[in-house]
């Protein structure tokens, strides 16, 4: 399985201002890395979906009741299944709570007013299954769909028309009912052609195209070896911030091809999803990192990449107090996020 992370490299480089093409990549990747497992052993939970099984003994050593099941890391978002002793209990049975501000759910009670009930079965151990999606949430938003179709090969990419340029790698994205992550952005031909010519100026931004609605703002093309960045759209008229990337001005012919950067490298089949084919136009949601979760991932990547930087002499003080230089900022984000997401400790039955 591809690591989950909670923010993109592109969130990363432009907190550095970064150019994308510079030769840093897998190092910006492994601290992204390192940041999202930092936070998941700061507040003790996983900000992603995944379909699983989970299985938990019964009786539960957490429960000082007979009709309540806590699921402690395993909180769930939703349930698909829930067995215990080898036994169905209908979804009518039961009741996932909080239900007032869940999910995540963390833990199942049992209907009072039903005739189900925990057991053990044979065993005590592992005797009870539930299956479902795991995590803290799923929370998504629509962001393109695909402009041709995807096979169920692990080695497919995909294009799409995107309706938001902010895709990055590491994002987690949904297409049908199959997870996917981002690994790679890619040119890809718009099919449309520059419909005038340019000057090697930083002051000449019009691109012209025969069909605006096929761009969006903020998004990356590429003409000749330049890339340039949207800044605005009217009609057919792009409006472009030149030579980004760190690449380099250069006039331009009319009729030349304007490529998109559009397409994306995909791990396939991700956190418990099954590998599927999907048609041509299919709908892509993307997975929402909690805002605060999410800023406090660039923080804790931009840190460790400036102190690797400095060969990690990033110090404030002398002696016994020399202490770490992650600025103040960082350590408010960590207090900030353990607050309003760390998951606190609970102390067992008796």
């Amino acid at each position: 399985m591809a690591t989950a992370w909670y923010a993109t490299r592109e969130d990363v480089k432009g907190a550095l201002d970064s150019a994308e093409t510079a030769r840093n990549n897998g190092q910006v990747d492994r601290a992204i890395a390192s940041g999202s497992r930092a936070i998941e052993a700061l507040t003790h939970r996983r900000f992603y979906p995944q379909l699983a099984v989970r299985y938990f003994d019964w009786p539960n050593p957490n429960s000082r009741t007979a009709f309540r099941l806590w699921l402690d890391a395993d909180e769930v978002i939703t349930v698909t299944s829930l067995t215990a002793g080898g036994v169905a209990i209908p979804a009518t049975d039961y009741f996932l709570e909080p239900f007032n501000s869940g999910p995540p759910f963390t833990h199942v009670e049992i209907d009072l007013d039903s005739p189900s009930a925990f057991s053990s079965g044979g065993t005590r151990q592992r005797a009870i299954a539930i299956t479902g999606t795991f995590g803290h949430s799923a929370a998504e938003e629509p962001v393109g769909a695909l402009t041709a179709s995807l096979a169920a090969d692990p080695a497919a990419t995909a294009t799409a028309t995107w309706t938001t340029a902010r895709i990055g790698v590491g994002d987690i994205l949904r297409i049908d009912a199959e997870r996917v992550i981002v690994t790679e952005r890619t040119m890809v031909d718009s099919t449309q052609n520059l419909g005038n010519t340019m000057t090697a100026s930083a002051g000449d931004v019009t691109v012209q195209v025969s069909n605006g609605t096929a761009f969006t703002a903020e998004e990356v093309i590429l003409v000749g070896s330049e890339r340039m960045r949207i800044v605005d759209i009217a009609g057919n008229n792009l409006t472009v911030k030149r030579a980004w990337d760190g690449t380099v001005l250069a006039a331009h012919s009319s009729g030349v091809d304007v490529f998109t950067l559009t397409g994306v490298e995909l791990d396939r089949a991700q956190l418990g999803t099954t590998l599927a084919a999907h048609s041509s136009g299919a709908t892509i949601y993307r997975h929402v990192v909690p805002d605060l979760v999410r800023d406090l991932a660039i923080a804790e990547a931009v840190n460790q990449l400036q102190q690797e930087t400095s060969g990690y002499a990033r110090v404030i003080g002398e002696g016994e107090n020399a202490r770490e230089g992650t600025g103040r900022g960082l350590f408010d984000l960590r207090r900030d996020t353990m607050a309003a997401y760390g998951r606190q400790a609970r102390a067992r039955a008796v």
